[in-house]
């Protein structure tokens, strides 16, 4: 009943509605038409939801139809499967009989062929490191591809295979001990590559122009060394370029490399001087001063000490000696007493004194100082290694072993300079010594002769 009423009160006011509409001069909306299209939507809906059901229908059965013969396939696929593991199993038995069956015919020669794998690799990994290689390149892929194919599978290597290996080892011994001659290319150290003859020196060097070169075993190059050792090993590699076939001296790397490798990265004279840096210089810069003094004095005093030599041996006194200028005060002072001429010869002797130390002190402080600035270069060195270490850590031996050496470089030739200036002030105090000896010697006879003439007197 509430539900009659409800829908008469939705109908009154949409009668209302539509009439308050129509007296607006607004379109009404019709309602049979309304319904009609109510009708036939849910007519429509009710079409394809029939045809939604058929089809699903229709695809349950074909789904039904695969599941079936996907159950069928799996049933036969278990079946084949246990079949092969059958078989599988059958055949593991089988392989293990035949192998135990060929260990038993092959016996010793198994022992040999697997000697001939490890002797196929080894001697192909000598063969990549060998400079042979540069004159003979491609020996290693047959004796690789054979430790492969024995290492891989069951193959067994032929006679031929055998005797290629053992061919080829001998052939490397046999060249290990020749000197020859071949062209190849040879990457210069201006990274230009020039087709040159090379000098093979056994299995140790390689050699041309007066030059010795590098092997590169992975890219399969040869090279100049940047950086060549010292003269002497050069001057061999000319002797042996130029020799026509008899014995020379010749610097080689038994090594095969190694050692001249670390030959070379040594570092030369300059270099050290300059791993001294700014104390360093300091010191072969005083140094300098103090030879060249010490040597312009020592040839002063050479030839002051020569024409001393000479006025002994003159009665004529002259001004270009301390003593011929110390006798000329005898003559100065002819009528003084014996007190008053050993005054005046002391003082002319005091007076030639500074001549001939002149400079003598700063050689001398040349050689107490250099060492001391050696130990400054030093300390700072070793200062400035710690601080590396604090740094990147002890790890690496090469970070400590470079800076000590460079620190110790300063104490090198803080000694190198005091022990020549050292001797030469020892030397150049001497010779004054000895002329100032002279010197006095000489004025105690004038005073001896002065003071006899007055007691005669």
């Amino acid at each position: 009943m509430k539900k009659l009423v409800k829908n008469i009160s939705l109908a009154v006011v949409l009668s209302f509605t539509a009439t308050a509409s129509l007296a607006q001069g607004e379109r009404a909306l019709d309602l049979d038409a309304l319904l009609e299209q109510l009708e036939q939507g849910k007519f429509a809906q009710s079409q394809q939801n029939e045809a939604r059901e058929r089809d699903f229908m229709q695809r349950r059965a074909e789904q039904d139809r695969i599941l079936r013969e996907t159950v069928a396939q799996r049933d036969a696929e278990l079946g084949t499967s246990e079949r092969l593991e059958t078989q599988f199993e059958e055949n593991e038995f089988k392989i293990a009989d035949l192998r135990g069956a060929l260990d038993n015919r092959l016996g010793s020669l198994k022992e040999l062929f697997g000697a001939l794998q490890n002797s196929a690799g080894d001697t192909k990994t000598k063969f990549n490191t060998s400079i042979v290689s540069a004159q003979i390149p491609g020996r290693g892929e047959f004796l690789e591809e054979l430790a492969q194919q024995m290492g891989n599978s069951s193959k067994l290597a032929s006679i031929e295979e055998i005797e290629q290996v053992w061919y080829e080892i001998q052939r490397e011994m046999t060249e290990g001990g020749k000197v020859t001659k071949f062209n190849v290319d040879v990457v210069e150290a201006d990274g230009t590559k020039v087709n040159k003859e090379v000098t093979r020196v056994g299995t140790f060097a390689l050699v041309a122009d007066g030059k010795y070169l590098d092997y590169n075993s992975t890219t399969g190059t040869v090279s100049e060394l940047l950086r060549q050792p010292a003269d002497r090993f050069l001057a061999s590699i000319v002797d042996l370029e130029n020799s026509n076939g008899e014995a020379v001296a010749f610097g080689l790397d038994p090594s095969r490399g190694s050692i001249l490798r670390l030959l070379v990265q040594a570092p030369n004279l300059e270099e050290r001087i300059h791993q001294g840096e700014l104390v360093g210089y300091i010191i072969i810069a005083v140094g300098i001063v103090g030879i060249v003094v010490a040597i312009w004095r020592f040839f002063a005093l050479m030839m002051i000490s020569a024409k001393v030599k000479r006025q002994l041996k003159s009665d004529t006194f002259s001004d270009n000696n301390p003593l011929g200028r110390v006798m000329q005060v005898r003559d100065k002072y002819p009528n003084a007493d014996t007190e008053a001429l050993e005054l005046h010869l002391t003082e002319a002797i005091l007076g030639e004194v500074p001549k001939l130390s002149r400079f003598l002190v700063l050689v001398k402080m040349i050689s107490v100082v250099a060492p001391l600035g050696g130990l400054l270069g030093t300390v700072t060195g070793m200062i400035v290694t710690f601080q590396q270490i604090t740094l990147f850590g002890a790890g690496d031996p090469k970070i400590m072993a470079g800076g000590i050496s460079s620190a110790l470089i300063t104490t090198v030739l803080g000694l190198v300079v005091a022990i020549p200036t050292s001797l030469l002030y020892a030397l150049l105090n001497t010779q004054s010594k000895n002329i100032v000896s002279i010197l006095q010697e000489q004025a105690a006879g004038v005073i001896a002769e002065r003071a006899e003439r007055a007691e005669r007197a």
